[in-house]
């Protein structure tokens, strides 16, 4: 797809770029010369798109500039954080923020997402990457744990015995081995990687708003909440008149067909 024209960010020099269309929100993670690395300026920008996000939800498209994701959490910062900063969460509350947005959020990655950039790639709902992608997390090697997600997502997106695998050894993976394992759910080049994340997005936007939030509200609930969960998200959606348009819209086509 070609997306129209928006508005990007005045100031290129954001360490987050955003560019707003009536359905979906691309984010471009925009630290080049750091390879991306994840500073303070940088979680204090996602705070900002999230907090516009619940308010106005949308889809989210995840991306990196200079090609790559984001290379990890900024070193030199992080450094210098001390217990407190640990237990505040400065990272981990951040993405947990992006992954609770009510729209989905897609991950498009290029190029190295490591340690808390590996991280913000698992807080999204879909990823897709290039063949050039190197996913980790390296932080035992650093001294510390990878406590911005991967110790409790990562599991859940590709099993317990690969994931304590992975964040015991630090090792990096590569396109295939992620793709085999369910870390992304397709590959593509790179100059076609964005385009792809827009073919997502637009598939999904062609859906109820309402019942692709409510979806993704029920698929993030505790087993034990089913299936109350379930039918308590369903019984408005039975309600609302886009449901009775869209079911009338599908049984005209079927007639149509039928004659």
């Amino acid at each position: 797809m070609n997306p129209p024209d928006v508005a990007v960010s005045p100031d290129l020099s954001r360490p987050l770029l955003v560019e707003r269309l009536d359905d979906r929100v691309v984010a471009t993670l925009n630290r080049p010369d750091k390879r991306n690395a994840i500073d303070q300026d940088t979680i204090d920008a996602l705070h900002e798109l999230c907090a516009e996000l619940e308010v106005n939800p949308r889809i989210l498209i995840l991306t990196g500039a200079g090609g790559v994701f984001a290379s990890g959490a900024d070193i030199a910062q992080l450094r210098d954080r001390r217990a407190a900063d640990a237990l505040a969460g400065i990272n981990a509350n951040a993405f947990v923020r992006v992954n609770e947005l009510p729209m989905p959020v897609i991950a498009a990655i290029d190029g190295y997402a490591l340690g808390g950039g590996a991280e913000l790639a698992y807080a999204a709902d879909i990823r897709i990457a290039t063949p050039d992608v190197k996913l980790g997390n390296p932080e035992t090697g650093l001294g510390i744990i990878a406590a911005a997600g991967a110790s409790w997502r990562l599991k859940e997106i590709v099993g317990d015995a690969r994931a304590i695998e992975l964040l015991l050894t630090g090792r990096t993976i590569g396109a295939d081995e992620a793709l085999a394992i369910g870390l992304v759910s397709a590959l593509h080049p790179a100059d076609a990687l964005l385009d792809a994340a827009h073919a997502i997005a637009d598939r999904i936007a062609r859906n109820d708003p309402d019942a692709t939030i409510a979806t993704k509200r029920v698929f993030r609930a505790p087993r034990e909440a089913h299936p109350l969960v379930d039918l308590e998200a369903q019984a408005p959606l039975f309600e609302s008149p886009e449901k009775h348009r869209r079911m009338t819209e599908f049984l005209e086509r079927r007639r149509r067909t039928a004659e």
